[in-house]
């Protein structure tokens, strides 16, 4: 046992080079560092001896392994200009060929491979799919005989499933086979600490981790493997689990400050003002929120919803009520844009409520603050006095907020919107600006699949709002082929159509400039630079301040001033540009992706996108909800270039065929890598979701969720399960932890 208490296993903590010592840096490249992540390095898939690969079904340029038999060798061959030495072979699946190549520096390697390469042998051939003289090839394949003898003389059985492991160009399936085998050969039980602990493994007829690493690293039988690869997911799942459970069991443990409602207060006051009925949603999940807000225990809720769903009512409804019983709201955005739009928003459905001590303001009214960073002068300093005192019940800002100038006279809620992007330590440093924990309401507007829900925000209770306010309009949806003039000037004119008609449109550009690499993180199927099926260079993408001068030449749009929006304008010019647009002075607004949430002009009714397959599909989502927010119908035109049965015509085509933002956002989880949950995928190391998989095993899941509760519930810190605590330190490692703790 170590000093922090922690048992870990020495076997496990080796270095791995000091298991591998010539292909330890190899190793490390795959994010395997110990003898321990090796274990965890599990194979990929399995190889059955006994079922032969389809080999039509190979894609040229795709990374294959094939089951296949020699069907006929060439022997040595001699290259006539240079001399190099090659064997050349055909295997066949029993209806297809494909061709293998081997070069050979020397002639006892060519000749090894003429031995080796005898028909009617049996192997897995792992490489690349190549196009040589008009047939597929594999070039120096990688090699596993299934009647081998090995050095050890251990014989392959040809009925046993051999396991393929996530390979480099420096280190092959077979190596990393091989190196598992020297570690987990001469392994016993003590030395694999198992966290899950031993009443759960019971309970759910899981086996020991010892044997389920044998049988995921050296199966016997196919059965094997997928048993051991369910005790595995479950594992991943009740370790993640548990680390939320305990993170739930702290917050529930610090004291809040009690925040009931209030009869004749504000909220009662904006309840009467409400010039529209809420929905049953809204109904709902306001009285959920308002229970746990009254309760001496600080609320941990996740509220999310369809785009234009009516979250801010709800966040208002709930900032009210906290107002009313002496406390003061936080409401953090990630953006200028966004926060002045929420505090214009706030401002306009409070009305004389806003300008408590004012002129003309309501006798039991507030003050709604705006802090950025953009905000100076005497309007900052008025801003941070009416924060200090009290006379703003409700503070805007970004994250301007957590300077060491802004203090509050009585923080009791914290409302963060899009919060999965602000970390832990940026949420936490507003939080601590108040004298007792506040309560915590997070805000999405990108709709999360129940699974995706459980798995990352699982210390959040989550609440949804999927019903629509009665009066919104639809949004139909088209895609429209770039590469076809006629369309793209049927686009300009049914934007001219909605401007007539008294509606606004955006144009969404993926970049601000030609010149800068905006966009580059997007979403992309195909490399930039290829055109259709290769044969031109695609253009550039579109950039925000060359589409405006072309819009301004256009003869569809004459006479109409078109606006510019994007983030490296100064804020009073992006107000003026939100300002301009939805007063219909400048109907038509070019911007970047900075619309994409929390921008609210009732009067938009047309959204373009321009390269659309750039854009992922939950972003495609939040960027249409921004036209139909009033009570005309909205258009949104997706523009793309992308080919025809493409991923990204695929997601395109998705998109304008549903508005049902849960169902896309499902559709968007499983093309994903499941890595991106965690946000592995952009860490460089190898995913914290090994096996699970959050699209799949929804049950599995649940059980682990319900599990880990109980544990933690009899031992919140997880004093007698050391190794539990061990494997959570191993889960939050890096980047995991900073991007968990932004749920």
């Amino acid at each position: 046992m170590y000093a922090d208490g922690v048992v870990r296993s020495s076997a496990l903590d080796r270095p791995i080079g000091s298991v591998a010592a010539r292909t330890g840096p190899k190793f490390e490249a795959l994010g395997v560092r110990t003898a321990g992540d090796l274990l965890r390095y599990y194979p990929r898939r399995y190889a059955d001896p006994s079922r032969l690969t389809d080999i039509a079904g190979l894609e040229i340029d795709e990374k294959a392994s094939v089951v296949a038999e020699v069907r006929s060798s060439s022997g040595v061959l001699r290259s006539r200009s240079s001399g190099k030495l090659r064997v050349e072979a055909q295997v066949t699946d029993g209806r297809s060929v494909l061709h293998l190549a081997f070069f050979a520096q020397r002639e006892g390697m060519a000749k090894k491979f003429e031995r080796d390469l005898r028909p009617g042998r049996r192997g897995l051939f792992t490489g690349k799919v190549g196009w040589f003289n008009g047939r597929a090839q594999l070039a120096n394949p990688a090699v596993v005989w299934f009647d081998a003898d090995d050095e050890d003389g251990v014989v392959e059985h040809a009925e046993r499933p051999l396991p393929v492991y996530p390979a480099s160009g420096q280190l092959d399936s077979e190596k990393i086979a091989a190196t598992v085998q020297v570690v987990l050969g001469p392994l016993r039980e003590g030395d694999v600490p198992d966290p899950v602990p031993a009443q759960v493994r019971a309970a759910r007829d899981l086996g020991e981790l010892l044997p389920a690493l044998r049988r995921l690293h050296r199966p016997e039988t196919e059965q094997d493997w997928v048993q051991a690869q369910r005790r595995q997911r479950y594992e991943e799942a009740f370790v993640l689990q548990a680390e939320l459970a305990r993170r739930r069991a702290r917050a529930a443990a610090q004291p809040a400050v009690a925040r009931p409602r209030v009869a004749g207060g504000l909220l009662d006051a904006f309840d009467q003002r409400l010039p529209f009925e809420l929905t049953t949603g809204q109904r709902e999940v306001g009285a959920q929120i308002a229970d746990e807000i009254a309760q001496p225990v600080p609320m941990q809720r996740l509220l999310q919803g369809e785009v234009g769903s009516g979250k801010t009512v709800v966040a208002l409804r709930a900032m009210l009520q906290v107002v009313d019983a002496g406390g003061q709201a936080a409401l953090l955005a990630p953006t200028e844009v966004l926060a002045a739009q929420h505090a214009r928003s706030l401002r306009a459905l409070l009305g004389d409520l806003a300008e408590g001590g004012m002129l003309g303001g309501a006798d039991q009214g507030t003050r709604v603050a705006l802090l950025t960073g953009s905000v100076t002068g005497a309007a900052r300093r008025q801003a941070l006095l009416d924060a200090a005192s009290g006379a703003a019940g409700i503070v805007v800002g970004t994250h301007a907020l957590l300077e060491k100038t802004v203090q509050f006279a009585e923080l009791g809620l914290v409302v963060v919107d899009e919060q999965h992007r602000f970390g832990v330590e940026q949420r936490d440093r507003l939080r601590a600006k108040a004298s007792a924990q506040p309560h915590l309401l997070a805000m999405t507007a990108t709709p999360i699949p129940r699974t995706v829900a459980m798995t990352v925000f699982g210390d959040l209770e989550t609440s949804v709002l999927s019903e629509l306010p009665a009066g919104r309009s639809p949004i139909t949806s088209f895609v429209v082929p770039a590469d076809r003039p006629a369309w793209l000037a049927r686009t300009w004119s049914r934007v001219r159509e909605e401007v007539d008609k008294g509606g606004r449109a955006y144009v969404v550009c993926p970049r601000i400039t030609g010149d800068d690499a905006d966009g580059a993180d997007l979403v992309a199927d195909e490399p930039a630079t290829l055109g259709e099926a290769g044969t031109a260079p695609r253009r550039p993408p579109s950039a925000v301040l060359e589409v405006v001068e072309e819009l301004r030449a256009l003869p569809e749009l004459a006479g109409l001033e078109i606006g510019v929006l994007h983030g490296r304008l100064a804020a009073e010019d992006k107000d003026r540009a939100l300002a301009q647009f939805a007063s219909g002075a400048v109907p038509v607004l070019v911007s970047t992706t900075v619309v994409e949430v929390g921008v609210d002009v009732p009067e938009a009714t047309a959204m373009v996108i321009l390269d659309a397959d750039l854009f992922g599909v939950s972003q495609l989502h939040q960027l249409r909800g921004r036209v139909g927010r009033g009570t005309a119908p909205g258009v949104c035109l997706l523009v793309s270039g992308a080919r025809e049965g493409s991923p990204g015509h695929q997601r395109l085509t998705t998109v304008a065929e549903t508005l049902d933002g849960f169902a896309l956002a499902a559709f968007d989880l499983e093309q994903r890598r499941e890595g991106d949950v965690l946000g592995a995928s952009q860490s460089g190391v190898a995913s914290s979701l090994r096996l699970l998989r959050v699209t799949r095993d929804a049950d599995l899941i649940e059980q682990a969720r319900a599990d880990a509760r109980a544990v933690v519930e009899q031992d919140p810190e997880l004093e007698s399960h050391p190794a539990l605590r061990d494997a959570i330190d191993v889960l939050l490692a890096g980047e995991r932890e900073e991007f968990l703790d932004r749920a």
